[in-house]
């Protein structure tokens, strides 16, 4: 894409580092601040760019031209009556850097390009910088607040400074609380019942649960424990969301009370976090996070190497399950941070990836019949 072809839109990212990224912009005209994080993946920038989970972020795509299979219909729907290609209903990121944006892509189902898209959400980019640097940058300095400005004409570096100074810093907001349902929202019939506690849930893992044959009831990310069990369910899932765990107070203390309870529990990215915090355990942040679609992960039972769809910028602190009653499951292959925990009345898991993908490999989504056999051993007991 050319600047010519967008109107002459120019573009800065400023990092807290005072490091200034110049470059071209497409979507809409706008000054948004967010922290600067990286995907490693080829594929899939639809599905990661509409990803809950990077409430509050601006994406950096390694992968240096993106859009050229355009973007499909949101309307376009599985015998589920959930969207296709997206994991919600808009894009969540606060940004996007990308080194080339395609203009004229070419697939079937393509109806609008990237550059349409990120108009339609008022949504700004950053094209023709290099990324590859920007990336490295990361994972030297560990990932950053930064401001990203759109707009005929910059304002001086000084001045998006000073504007970056003054806005919190990722980790002192609570972004759970705007990915989160407000109501809960029913998929599915039966009596088979699993509940889903919403902070920030992908659609897909939503989608794993119905091909199961489960009934998924989703709620807030604040619905009590007295919520959740007057719908009598089999069992509860606590999604994946944005930011840091530590905020999300009655998140963990529902958790604790459902576990105590003797629900059946499983967590995916930050819902592993906060089952680890909700039974005593402590996190903590990455330097630059895991987020990719070729995470190698290990099952320390089986030794066997999995590869994963990752995207958090938290993790636990093993030294701390010692009294929880959990243990490590997965560990990372590249840094050995953990990646999933089972306790040890079999009836509690969590992966930190994503074994619903999407984007990603499947390797993992066994992980959903798992929990599904404790689900029914729960019935049938």
């Amino acid at each position: 894409m050319g600047e010519e072809t967008n109107h002459g839109l120019k573009a800065k990212l400023v990092l807290n580092d005072g490091t200034v990224f110049k470059g071209y912009g497409f979507g809409v005209p706008n000054k948004t601040v967010g922290e600067v994080v990286f995907n490693t993946g080829m594929v899939g920038y639809t599905e990661s760019l509409s990803d809950p989970s990077y409430r509050g972020q601006i994406l950096c795509f390694t992968y240096p031209l993106i859009g050229n299979y355009g973007v499909p219909e949101f309307r376009l729907r599985d015998k589920y009556n959930l969207p296709i290609g997206f994991e919600s209903e808009l894009i969540q990121v606060s940004g996007v850097i990308v080194n080339e944006v395609c203009e004229k892509p070419s697939h079937w189902a393509s109806k609008i390009t990237l550059d349409e898209w990120l108009k339609q959400n008022k949504v700004s980019g950053i094209y023709g910088i290099d990324t590859r640097e920007l990336t490295k940058k990361i994972r030297v300095h560990g990932v950053m607040m930064s401001i990203l400005e759109v707009s005929k004409d910059p304002s001086p570096d000084d001045m998006l400074i000073k504007n970056l100074e003054s806005n919190l810093n990722y980790g002192d907001i609570n972004f759970v609380e705007e990915v989160s349902v407000k109501q809960p929202v029913e998929y599915g019939k039966g009596d088979n019942k699993v509940v889903l506690i919403d902070c920030g849930v992908k659609l897909n893992i939503i989608r794993e649960l119905l091909r199961r044959g489960l009934k998924v009831i989703r709620v807030p990310y604040d619905a009590s424990s007295k919520d959740i069990l007057d719908y009598q369910p089999m069992g509860v899932l606590v999604s994946n969301g944005p930011g840091d765990p530590k905020i999300c107070g009655k998140t963990i203390k529902t958790v604790k009370k459902l576990f105590d309870d003797d629900i059946p529990l499983l967590g995916i990215c930050l819902g592993t976090q906060i089952i680890a915090l909700a039974l005593g355990g402590d996190t903590y942040k990455l330097k630059y996070g895991h987020r990719g679609q070729n995470k190698p992960c290990i099952d320390l039972g089986t030794l066997r190497s999995y590869v994963t769809s990752q995207n958090h910028g938290y993790t636990i602190n093993p030294k701390s399950l010692k009294s929880t009653g959990l243990k490590p499951w997965f560990v990372n292959a590249d840094d050995k941070t953990v990646e999933g925990l089972k306790h040890k009345n079999g009836r509690c898991l969590s992966v930190q990836f994503h074994p619903e993908a999407s984007p990603g490999p499947n390797d993992t989504e066994y992980i959903f019949d798992e929990f599904l056999n404790i689900l029914k051993g729960d019935t049938d007991e």
